[in-house]
């Protein structure tokens, strides 16, 4: 058998050597291969990440300027037999939603948080984001109400979640009647 390098020259440790030499190589090669592609894949989902975030600090600062100037602010309150709730709305191009919402319960901690949402057509959806007592987990739940004349009603319904996110079911109804509060206009303090 005639090889066409010529191996008389070399031992048989040699060859081995460069074989395993070879093979460690060609293994370094492929991990280093694995490691890289791991750091440019970490890479494009971090730039990624960071391009979907909504706003920078400076336009962050420019949208408050922009809500503080197009917001109407209303207050309402509501009771139900011992319980209380106060919540106060800025309502941004007659749709979007930003606000407060505080329930004084009589025999349970309060709730507090803040909402963001929009009205489509006469009725608010929100996700309230709030704490109860003194617990600190915040919840974050969807909320409804139906505009009737200056009130919101606040509606019950059917809540699922898919994948951690809380939403009304789409195919059972809200019931504005069954609510524990009816909120009317209050002056803000």
């Amino acid at each position: 058998m005639h090889l066409p390098i010529e191996l008389n020259n070399f031992s048989i440790d040699q060859l081995l050597y460069f074989v395993r030499f070879f093979t460690n190589f060609n293994r370094l090669i492929y991990i280093k291969m694995k490691k890289t592609l791991k750091l440019g894949f970490g890479m494009c989902i971090l730039f990624i990440g960071l391009s979907c975030t909504s706003h920078t600090p400076k336009q962050e600062k420019e949208l408050t300027k922009t809500v503080a100037k197009d917001t109407v602010k209303q207050c309402y309150t509501a009771i139900f037999e011992h319980d209380t709730a106060k919540m106060e709305i800025g309502i941004i191009d007659q749709i979007k939603v930003i606000g407060s919402l505080k329930i004084h319960y009589a025999d349970k901690p309060q709730n507090q948080g803040t909402f963001k949402g929009s009205f489509k057509g006469d009725t608010l959806y929100v996700d309230y984001s709030f704490k109860t007592g003194n617990n600190p987990q915040e919840f974050i739940n969807p909320l409804a109400f139906l505009k009737q004349g200056d009130s919101l009603s606040m509606g019950v319904g059917v809540i699922e979640t898919y994948m951690g996110r809380s939403y009304f079911a789409k195919d059972k109804p809200i019931n504005y009647t069954a609510g524990k509060f009816v909120f009317s206009p209050t002056d803000c303090k």
